[in-house]
């Protein structure tokens, strides 16, 4: 579990590869259904950071007609992916932006969403963009990632690998990952409330806080 700053998602085929792959992930659908249970009944505006190809807005833009959205992500081949899926629907912005440095002027949202993605950053920048997104957060707006996260020991990270078809040896050195425990404590650091996992399998969980207000 390295916390160097590497990132090999820099790289067209290692992100093509992962495409390649998602639908392979071991209970992935679960994470997303949870991501559901918490999305609010009325969506405006949502944000969708380390977007990718944009599945994970789709997906929200599909359960929550008439909301608009932005995808963020620095990788060129994800970022004309998105542009493609989104082309000709109204409403929906892509955004290039490294998530290493400080998010863009990119206005307030209702919802704020993530999906396999800030653990790519280290953890000092994932704590601080978990304060950029409260910032950017309605009040009564919700944050839901869909996240991969540290497991407590050498051995139970060597399980998750060996349960979703990997090993030590091919582990990708761009993740820099958090136990669970981190991520809530940030939450509720930065001003969130209810910070909770809803959901957790091995190293991979959803993790969610809401803004106060409403």
């Amino acid at each position: 579990m390295v916390t160097a700053n590497v990132n090999l998602w820099a790289n067209a085929e290692h992100a093509i590869d992962y495409l390649e792959r998602r639908a392979s992930i071991p209970r992935r659908g679960e994470a997303y259904a949870v991501l559901f249970e918490i999305l609010p009944a009325a969506v405006d505006r949502v944000l969708d950071l380390g977007s990718g190809d944009g599945y994970t807005l789709q997906l929200v833009l599909d359960g929550r007609p008439g909301a608009t959205g932005v995808a963020v992500d620095f990788q060129p081949e994800m970022l004309d992916r998105a542009r493609v899926r989104f082309a000709g629907t109204p409403g929906v912005e892509v955004v290039q932006h490294d998530l290493d440095a400080p998010l863009p002027d990119l206005g307030d949202f209702d919802v704020v969403v993530s999906s396999f993605a800030i653990h790519h950053l280290v953890p000092e920048r994932q704590r601080a963009l978990y304060g950029e997104i409260f910032d950017r957060l309605r009040p009564g707006g919700v944050f839901a990632n869909v996240e991969h996260v540290a497991s407590t020991t050498e051995r139970r990270h060597e399980e998750f690998l060996a349960a979703i078809g990997s090993s030590p040896d091919q582990d990708d050195p761009s993740n820099k990952l958090v136990p669970v425990a981190d991520h809530l404590s940030w939450l509720d650091g930065l001003g969130f409330a209810d910070a909770e996992c809803l959901w957790k399998w091995r190293e991979l969980a959803v993790v969610t806080g809401t803004k106060p207000g409403r």
